[in-house]
């Protein structure tokens, strides 16, 4: 359970140094964008419930690692290939 706490909270930092833009409206509740992509990033809406998956963590972990928190794209970036999270995204049932 630690590491959903975490998850959370490593969500809550990204978000509140991104404010409230025009791409950030179009989220439905109970979603959050994320931007995925080794060198060109995709925009993703994914479910909340993705952050109880641990290897979704391992990713938020790894993008903190890589990027931090402030960065000019005003959201999570997860540093691997678009297909490589799809497949992940798509077995936690987020697509």
């Amino acid at each position: 359970m630690p590491r959903v706490i975490q998850a959370r909270q490593i969500l809550k930092r990204s978000l509140s140094n991104g404010g409230s833009t025009p791409a950030s409206m179009d989220i439905p509740k109970g979603y959050f964008a994320i931007y995925v992509g080794e060198q060109e990033k995709k925009r993703f809406v994914v479910p909340v419930s993705i952050l109880s998956e641990p290897r979704f963590q391992q990713l938020l972990h790894q993008s903190e690692q890589e990027f931090g928190y402030n960065h000019p794209m005003r959201g999570i970036m997860i540093p691997c290939c678009e297909d490589v999270f799809i497949d992940l995204a798509s077995r936690f049932g987020a697509f």
